[in-house]
């Protein structure tokens, strides 16, 4: 019974610790707009008052594990201090893969990110993007799907 209570604080604990690391609990997330495909193009959502929040994976075709990505977030309508793309397995933890993004101009911030390999043959992700404003912190969410190419 001392075994089983212990695994469950540790798995807690784990829980609470990613959480934490993550730094969510300030982010003001707006929904996606539909529809929204990352394999073909850029996914945006409203901030409201006609500000808006792109993201887009700029890869020919589909996006794949373990393939280095061009991600860029385009934000109008705000001023944007920094911006940054996390990759999160949305049926299993897959850890934190955060990738922050450079400024470049009018509105634009890009880098390179990378979905990690799992062992699934499909395997569900949800980008997070989250730009810092001088109000704040906004964020959304683009779920989009991995499939495991066969060698």
């Amino acid at each position: 019974m001392m075994l089983a209570t212990l695994l469950t604080l540790c798995v807690a604990l784990w829980y609470l610790a990613a959480h934490l690391l993550r730094g969510e609990s300030d982010i003001d997330w707006h929904l996606a707009t539909l529809p929204c495909d990352l394999h073909r193009g850029a996914c945006s959502a409203s901030l409201g008052e006609g500000r808006t929040l792109a993201l887009s994976v700029n890869v020919p075709g589909d996006i794949h594990a373990l393939e280095l990505l061009p991600l860029t977030v385009r934000v109008d309508g705000v001023e944007v201090q920094s911006a940054s793309v996390d990759f999160i397995g949305r049926d299993m933890d897959m850890g934190l893969h955060r990738f922050p993004l450079s400024e470049q101009d009018d509105g634009r911030f890009e880098g390179i990110g990378q979905v990690p390999i799992c062992t699934d043959s499909v395997m569900p992700w949800q980008a997070q993007v989250v730009v810092e404003t001088p109000d704040g912190r906004l964020g959304s969410r683009f779920d989009f799907t991995v499939e495991r190419s066969l060698p």
